[in-house]
Formats: structure tokens, sequence, C-alpha cells
């Protein structure tokens, strides 16, 4: 059980990015495993990398790994699949994977 604080803490982070609270406490655990236990496939200076990757928001990372040319983006053919859907809980999504018509 998290104390109150950290809920509370929490919370107001998962209103802030949008994102249900269970996302926020997963990522949080997934980033102190990164930190605590270096996977052992990585080297040191990769896992290090790792580490810095994880401060940066997805988009920043994109945008870091194009200016270094590690990933090249075709903008001439480049699709935007528009905003994912986001769902509360398991049980709206469940909802709405129900409502869809049988193929």
């Amino acid at each position: 059980m998290l104390p109150p604080a950290d809920l509370a803490a929490a919370d107001r982070l998962a209103v802030a990015q949008d994102r249900p609270r269970s996302w926020i406490v997963a990522e949080a655990v997934r980033q102190y495993v990164a930190r605590m236990e270096p996977s052992a496939a990585l080297g040191a200076s990769r896992h290090a990398q790792v580490v810095r990757d994880l401060h940066l928001t997805a988009e920043e990372r994109i945008r870091d790994a194009e200016e270094r040319d590690v990933l090249s983006v075709d903008r001439e053919h480049y699709v935007s699949i528009g905003t994912p859907l986001r769902f509360a809980n398991y049980d709206d999504f469940a909802a709405w994977r129900r409502a869809l018509p049988h193929r």
C-alpha cells in the first residue's frame, strides 16, 4: 500500500500527463528497476544512454535519434495514425471492444 501523500502525488502527475494513475506508478517502477538493475546484455555506455533516455519524452528521444542519424524518418511518406484511443480502465476498453462490429 502506498502512503496517501505518494498516491496524491501520483494523482496530480496523472492528471497533468493525462494518464491513469496505474501508468504513472508502473512507469516509476520501470525507471527505478532500470536504474537499479542494469541489463547484463547492455554494455556500460549503452546502459548509461538508456538511463539518460528515461528522462526524455518519446518525442525528445526521436528527435535525438534523428539528430544523430540513428533514425531516419521519410517525411514524404510519413503517415500519421492520429491520436490513439485512451480508456480510463479496462472495463471501458472491454465495453468499447464488444461494441465493435464483428469481422
